[in-house]
């Protein structure tokens, strides 16, 4: 992996664990890992993710509103792409990207996200 890449994905892991830990349970890992990002032309581009899972975190809507301002403070932009089963949000910055999931119910909490594709 080149040194950029190990850069990026350190930077992703450290935002979704802050972002993870912010929900008050324990997260568990659900990817890690090196992706291949271009479909068309496979192994010239590559991007990390990352990802964890959150099970019966306490009020989850309400800590991810309480997230938002200080994820905006830091430069990322979020988009509500929320559906009837659940609150999704998505943050960007500088190309890299993740989504916090929050089911309705409020039993379970997901993040993933990828760091900007670079040359394979």
């Amino acid at each position: 992996m080149s040194p950029e890449l190990t850069r990026l994905a350190a930077e992703l892991t450290t935002v979704i664990d802050d972002v993870a830990a912010a929900f008050g349970a324990p997260a568990e890992e659900t990817v890690d890992g090196e992706l291949d990002c271009d479909p068309i032309n496979p192994g010239n581009l590559l991007c990390w993710q990352y990802g964890v899972r959150l099970t019966d975190p306490p009020a989850p809507e309400d800590r991810l509103a309480a997230l938002l301002p200080a994820l905006h403070r830091d430069g990322w932009e979020s988009h509500d792409r929320s559906t009837p089963r659940e609150h999704i949000t998505r943050f960007s910055r500088a190309g890299a990207d993740f989504t916090i999931h929050v089911t309705r119910a409020g039993t379970a909490v997901s993040i993933i996200g990828s760091t900007r594709p670079l040359p394979a």
